[in-house]
């Protein structure tokens, strides 16, 4: 597997992946590599593409500099992992080669943005994360750039972006990769202590009663909801949202309609770890 560090050294890699008469995969990460992640390069690779997985903390979708100071940096153990679930290449580039000097571009997504995540995290958020990848996609120009399903409202924003710009790449997803415990898989995961780790276990929780109750009959979104925070509240997690959407538009749902699209969302703090999850609640 090679490490590739610069934007020419990944161009003239798809150059020579392409030339070889392979498919191009691109995986975008922010390192700490874990099983979800891992299994979006071996489903990239299943296909028999060529996989390049980016390791980038992007500066530019954090608000709090305290939360990317945070943020766990794993470089060599995560080359460790990308090569062991398929990956060709590892692009791991400085943020002066993503953002050199006198950057003066931004992307802005309007609708699917601007509710849940984006009121949570700040408008600046979604605009890092579209702006980051219409980036990576440029600058690794693959067929396909595969996202994982547990960060749901960003892979619609992602959707947005490529649509709109006719961005040649398929956006394809992975599902959320669980512990046996129900618990969503992610890098904000090793920061949970033994009573926050209890507490985190409630959001997965909430989605199977939820999942259940709409199996049995339950349509109103706003009696789902209530439930839902009400659980999450006793097993001590801070509630910031718990809601019913089309995983489309994100707008919001007041009813669930058997057959017709329905996403459970959730963000809630364990301790002050902060955590999402989703499940649809309609097959």
């Amino acid at each position: 597997m090679q490490l590739i560090e610069t934007v020419a050294e990944v161009r003239a890699f798809g150059a020579r992946t392409r030339e070889a008469g392979k498919p191009l995969a691109l995986v975008p990460t922010m390192g700490a590599l874990h099983d979800g992640h891992l299994s979006l390069i071996r489903a990239a690779a299943a296909e028999g593409a060529d996989v390049v997985v980016s390791i980038f903390v992007n500066p530019a979708q954090f608000n709090d500099p305290a939360d990317l100071a945070k943020y766990p940096r794993t470089l060599e153990r995560d080359l460790e992992l990308a090569a062991s679930a398929g990956a060709a290449a590892v692009f791991s580039p400085s943020v002066a080669e993503v953002y050199p000097g006198g950057f003066a571009t931004s992307i802005r997504v309007g609708g699917v943005s601007e509710r849940w995540e984006g009121a949570s995290r700040g408008a600046s958020h979604f605009d890092g994360v579209a702006l980051v990848v219409t980036k990576l996609l440029c600058m690794v120009g693959p067929d396909v750039a595969w996202f994982g399903q547990k960060d749901a409202q960003q892979v619609a924003v992602i959707r947005r972006v490529a649509a709109d710009l006719n961005l040649p790449a398929r956006i394809a997803t992975g599902a959320t990769v669980r512990a046996d415990s129900g618990l969503a898989l992610s890098s904000r995961n090793v920061r949970l202590r033994d009573e926050q780790n209890r507490t985190a276990l409630a959001l997965s929780a909430t989605l199977r009663a939820a999942k259940a109750a709409v199996e049995a009959g339950e349509r109103d979104v706003a009696r789902l909801v209530s439930g839902a925070t009400a659980a999450l509240e006793e097993a001590g997690a801070r509630v910031e949202y718990w809601a019913v959407v089309n995983p489309e538009s994100f707008e919001p749902l007041e009813t669930v309609v058997p057959g017709e699209p329905a996403l459970a969302i959730i963000a809630a703090r364990a301790g002050e770890v902060r955590l999402i999850d989703n499940a649809p609640l309609t097959d």
